[in-house]
Order: C-alpha cells, then structure tokens, then sequence
C-alpha cells in the first residue's frame, strides 16, 4: 500500500484541512471532516468512501484492529496519509485523538431526494442551532430506527465537524436532508404523513396521542420553540410534563423521549 508520510505540523496539506472546520470552506468544497475511529468505522459501513484518510499508529488504542480499516478504505481507492504525533495532533479538533481523520463528501440532500415508507417515523428539526444537538438526536434516530431527520430552515449544516463527532458518524447512517419549513410540511402532508409538535403550550400530554401510523416529530430551538408555521400545521401538539423550576428541557433530550413512546407503541402494534 503506498502511503504519504508528514511528520511536520506545518505542512500546507494540514492548514488545508483544518480549513474544513469552517463551514465556508466546507460548502465551497462539498467536504467535511470525520475524526474517530468509530465515527469513520459506521461511515465505512454506511457506504462511504473517503477522499483521504488521514492516520497516526501512535496515537492508536487497537493498531492491529486499525489497520485494518486503514487498509479497507485503501482497498476502496481513498488516498492514504500518515502522519507523525505532533502531525496530528495539529489538525486534531477534539481531545484525546484516537488517530483517525477522514475527509469525505459532505452530505447535501434537500427534501426532493427523500424516501421514505408508507408507515415513516420522521423527525423534523426547525432551526436547532447546536452541531451537539441535532448529532445527539442522530444518534437517537440511528438507534431507534428512524426513518428520515429533516433539518428545517437549519441553522447548522450536516458536515460541521462537531456535528459528525456528537453522531457517533450517524449522520451517514441514517436519511438526512436540509430544506425549508415550508418544503418540509408540504412534503409531510403530500404524503399524508401526521406531525406532532412539541411545545410546552399545550395540556395534551405526550403519551396521550397513537404515534402508529406515518407521523413526524417536530422539536425547535431551546429558545425560541417550533415556528407558528409548524404549530399551524400540527395534527396534534404535545407537551412533556415538568415538575421542576427549568421550563424546558435539552431539545435532544425531549426528542428522544418522544421518539421513543412512538417507538414503544409501534412495537406494542
């Protein structure tokens, strides 16, 4: 297998891809960055084929077991780089690098190229400005088979780095798209698909409405909540009962305890 080899935390390949961390940059090249090895294992296994991988044997929890996947995704016809400790260490955005970071294509779907069963367990995410949010309800959605996230009128893109990391790499696993809100609520009701809205404005509890037939979960940014647009459009609103003095909880935290009644009553059918 040939290899490049930087020992150098100077060397013009390394400032190109710290550029990634910007999302200028990223849109402008249609890239991102996955750092990890699980992150870049469940993308491999996802289908993706890396531009470039990057890797430091030093810095390696597992060599054998990583080597391996170095040699996959060069089997695979992605460029191979090693690189020396301080190397990349220089181009590393989380703490504790594990060795692993890939540069692959950014995902840049839009509600047209979205598929989903007759029986679609959506979620839809109106303005959640966070990376570590809206990857924490991928993970969520990945886990409890989730057929499609829809980012409405996003704030953040798919590829933010911060985003991959908080996904666990599930970004890539599961239907991702970015849109409007109004293209979003057209395609949920072209499809006959139900939306339930969270809002803490309401006296219909969670548990209280049939999540079994094609539904969609909607949750909005911790501060500001779902647009009137999407509480409008509502099939059903619903709120998670509270009893301590914060007024709201972690919009990722209220997504998956939705989520998951939907899921427990479609297992229960």
């Amino acid at each position: 297998m040939d290899e490049l080899l930087i020992t150098s935390p100077a060397n013009p390949r390394l400032k190109a891809l710290a550029a990634l961390r910007r999302r200028r940059v990223r849109e402008a090249e249609g890239r991102t960055l996955i750092e990890g090895f699980e992150e870049l294992d469940l993308a491999l296994g996802a289908g993706v084929v890396p531009r470039v991988v990057f890797y430091c044997p030093d810095l390696m929890a597992d060599p054998d077991a990583q080597a391996r996947v170095v040699h996959d995704v060069a089997g695979r016809g992605a460029k191979v780089v090693r690189l020396g400790r301080a190397a990349f260490e220089k181009v590393a955005y989380r703490e504790g690098p594990d060795g692993f970071l890939a540069v692959v294509d950014t995902v840049t779907r839009n509600i047209s190229d979205l598929e989903v069963p007759d029986d679609a367990l959506v979620l839809l995410c109106e303005h959640v400005e966070k990376p570590g949010n809206l990857g924490a309800m991928l993970r969520t959605a990945d886990a409890a088979g989730v057929h499609a996230v829809i980012a409405a009128d996003p704030v953040t893109d798919w590829g933010n780095p911060n985003l991959v990391r908080a996904s666990k790499g599930t970004v890539f696993s599961v239907p991702v798209v970015s849109d409007s809100t109004g293209a979003a609520l057209s395609y949920l009701a072209a499809r006959g698909i139900a939306l339930v809205a969270a809002t803490p404005d309401t006296d219909v509890e969670y548990t209280d409405i049939d999540y079994t037939g094609p539904v969609a979960l909607a949750v909005g940014a911790e501060k500001t909540g779902l647009s009137d647009q999407v509480l409008h459009a509502a099939t059903h609103r619903v709120r998670i009962p509270m009893v301590g003095q914060a007024n709201s909880l972690n919009v990722s935290t209220s997504a998956a305890i939705i989520t998951y009644e939907a899921v427990r009553q479609r297992r229960a059918r």
